[in-house]
Order: structure tokens, then C-alpha cells, then sequence
């Protein structure tokens, strides 16, 4: 695992974390003004719910994946329920990405625009991705170029799109309502056939998705050979090339299944 934020001196807002049969890479996200609606914080939130779902998976293993994520937003947002106004837009919320070793399977979840890519022995990788938030984002995307970045109209154009969150129409993330996890991209395929995974937030994805450095079996190749460490400092050579802002990046990569 590697996580790595933004930039230096800035909390970092990913989490990831594994437990023998189970990993869990949560991407947080806020926006300017968020912390007038939560006194804990984005990497609170994503770090809260990331143990949640360790403690979850090794305690109630025969539990369905959204099943336990959505337990898992239910608990943290009852820590913080009478304190923070959880309900509000821009409150803080994260995407999720999830994989179960389970009875000879390797189940996966992915709930937002974190990334999941199962290494196949006989067939290119399997990315699994939720493509809605980007869909939606689209639409903004001219709005927000326009202003002026932080400034009160930049906020009114997030503050609107952050209200297509975990509405029929919209996209899902996991925040104050524990039925977004019904609304995951989930699945499962037998161990025999993978020779690893890995578990990307959507700042270590876009080395692919974005920068198109590699493609998928690339990416695969330098985990195997040089670890997730190589696929974030190539992103951020390419952030500073192309004047991209950096984002937090997380790569959780899993492999060695049959000796689990």
C-alpha cells in the first residue's frame, strides 16, 4: 500500500487499510466551507468509515458488501449525527472501493470514482468503475473553468453539483445514508483466475484515465515489478508537467491469494 497526499504540510484525505481476507481504499471528499457543517473534517470522516469497514469485514464475514458498507455509514454517522449537520450537500463524504477473499472468490465493490482492476491470468484486466460522478461532473466542468477558483461563485457551482450526491438521477457516495451502498457496482469471480488486484482513489487513476501514461496491463506490470510507489510518482511528474493540481493518491495492490 502507498498513500500519498496532494501536497506537502496537507492531510491527507484517502484512507486504506487490510485485514487478512479484505482490503479497503476510501477516498474523502469536501469542498471550501465544509468545515462549517463538520467539526471532524473530511480525512475524519474517510479515515472513521475505512475502520469501520476493517472492523465490519472481520467480524460479520458472511455479510453481503453493501450490506456492511452500508452499516459502516450508518455507525459513522451516528458518531457524529448531534454535531455536525450530516445532512447538508457539501457535508463530508468519500467514495469506496472494496475486495473480499471469499469461499474460493474475490468479491469487489466500488461505490464513487475509486477504481478496482483484477489481474487475469487468461484475459486482459477487469476495471471495475463507477462512471456517474464523472458523467454529472461533465456538465460543470465549463462553469466551473470560467471562475475564478475559491471564490463564491466556484463554491455555488460545487455547492450545486455536490446536490446531485445520492439522488435518483445523480451519483452515489457513501455520506449520511446508509441506502447509497445498495447503489455500488459490485461482483465477484473466482480466485483461480487472478493473479492479483488493486484497489486505486481517483488521484492514482489517472495515470490512465487522465494522463494516458500507461493503460491497464501496464499498470499492472510496474506494481508487480516496482510497487504502487512508481505509479504515484509518475503521476505526479505528470501532474507538474501538465500544470495539474495534484489530488491525494492511494494504491492498495493485493496479491498472493491461493496462500490466504
Amino acid at each position: 500500500m502507498t498513500s500519498a497526499a496532494a501536497r506537502p504540510g496537507r492531510v491527507n484525505e484517502d484512507f486504506t487499510g487490510a485485514v487478512p481476507t479484505a482490503a479497503v481504499l476510501i477516498d474523502g471528499a469536501g469542498i471550501p466551507g465544509a468545515e462549517s457543517t463538520c467539526r471532524h473534517g473530511v480525512a475524519w470522516y474517510a479515515s472513521r468509515l475505512g475502520g469501520s469497514l476493517l472492523s465490519l469485514l472481520s467480524l460479520v464475514p458472511d455479510r453481503s458488501l453493501p450490506a456492511l458498507l452500508a452499516e459502516a455509514i450508518e455507525q459513522v454517522t451516528s458518531v457524529h449525527r448531534d454535531t455536525c449537520d450530516v445532512a447538508d450537500p457539501i457535508s463530508p463524504s468519500a467514495t469506496v472501493a472494496i475486495l473480499r477473499l471469499s469461499d474460493g472468490l474475490i468479491e469487489h465493490l466500488v461505490l464513487g470514482d475509486s477504481v478496482v482492476v483484477l489481474d487475469r491470468t487468461d484475459a486482459a484486466p477487469l476495471v471495475v468503475s463507477d462512471p456517474r460522478e464523472v458523467i454529472i461532473s461533465r456538465s460543470y466542468q465549463s462553469a466551473l473553468e470560467a471562475v475564478v477558483d475559491d471564490s463564491d461563485e466556484y463554491r455555488r457551482i460545487l455547492r450545486d453539483l455536490r446536490a446531485n450526491r445520492n439522488q435518483p438521477g445523480g451519483f452515489w457516495v457513501a455520506k449520511d445514508d446508509p441506502r447509497a451502498a445498495d447503489e455500488a457496482i459490485t461482483g465477484s469471480c473466482s480466485v483461480s483466475g487472478l493473479t492479483g488486484a488493486v484497489l486505486l482513489s481517483n488521484g492514482a487513476s489517472r495515470i490512465v484515465d487522465r494522463f494516458r501514461l500507461a493503460d491497464w496491463p501496464e499498470v499492472m506490470a510496474v506494481l508487480t515489478s516496482s510497487g504502487p510507489a512508481e505509479i504515484i510518482r509518475r503521476v505526479r511528474q505528470a501532474e507538474a508537467r501538465h500544470a495539474v493540481a495534484a489530488d491525494d493518491a492511494t494504491i492498495a495492490h493485493c496479491t498472493d491469494f491461493g496462500g490466504t
